[in-house]
């Protein structure tokens, strides 16, 4: 049987930028997200001096977005819900997806990704989008999140991707090897990213 993970051709581009305590992760999702998307690139560090850097080419901040770390109102539709600098929700949301050229994607827990955050102010020049989760994370109780609401980077982008690019079947497409990732872990005793001890041998 082949291991191989179904690669998902996705016309808006993701770049992951991952802080680098969240490498090696067990239960992490950026390396299964690269994997699985034609159309992305990861990036490894702390701080980048502009989008071009981190994409290790030319690209105009206005045509990107970010998946911002705030919450949209409970008033706002999901999954991906365009916001302004206050949090407020944008009156038009077509607008905002309009010629969207790329995702920017903070991976790591909160305290990293605000630290990615505040340490690469270029974010600010892009679109901002909040993510509304439509029930919990796959992880279940194998990895605590900081928020009820939270999920991981993998699950935002499955949400993301099938709005802006109207197209529900890529969200499941991108899920595939992370519910394999999970079964396997579930498997294997793995919770939190590291083995469990009390689990009988």
């Amino acid at each position: 049987m082949s291991d191989a993970i179904p690669t998902v051709d996705n016309k808006v581009a993701v770049l992951i930028l991952q802080h680098p305590q969240e490498q090696g992760h067990a239960l992490g999702t950026a390396g299964l997200l690269a994997q699985t998307l034609a159309n992305v690139r990861l990036a490894v560090g702390l701080s980048w001096r502009n989008l071009g850097h981190a994409l290790g080419k030319p690209a105009e901040a206005g045509d990107w977005g970010v998946l911002y770390l705030g919450s949209a109102h409970a008033t706002a539709r999901g999954p991906l819900v365009a916001v302004d600098r206050k949090g407020e929700t944008l009156p038009d949301q077509q607008a905002a997806l309009s010629g969207l050229s790329g995702l920017v994607v903070l991976d790591g827990n909160w305290a990293q990704a605000k630290a990615l955050w505040w340490r690469n102010a270029w974010m600010t020049k892009l679109r901002r989008f909040v993510v509304v989760p439509d029930g919990p994370s796959l992880y279940g109780n194998l990895r605590k999140e900081a928020r009820p609401d939270a999920v991981s980077t993998l699950e935002s982008v499955a949400l993301a991707l099938s709005a802006v690019e109207a197209d529900p079947t890529i969200r499941e497409r991108i899920l595939v090897p992370f519910r394999d990732l999970i079964a396997r872990s579930r498997a294997a005793g793995i919770e939190g990213g590291k083995r469990d001890r009390r689990r009988r041998r």
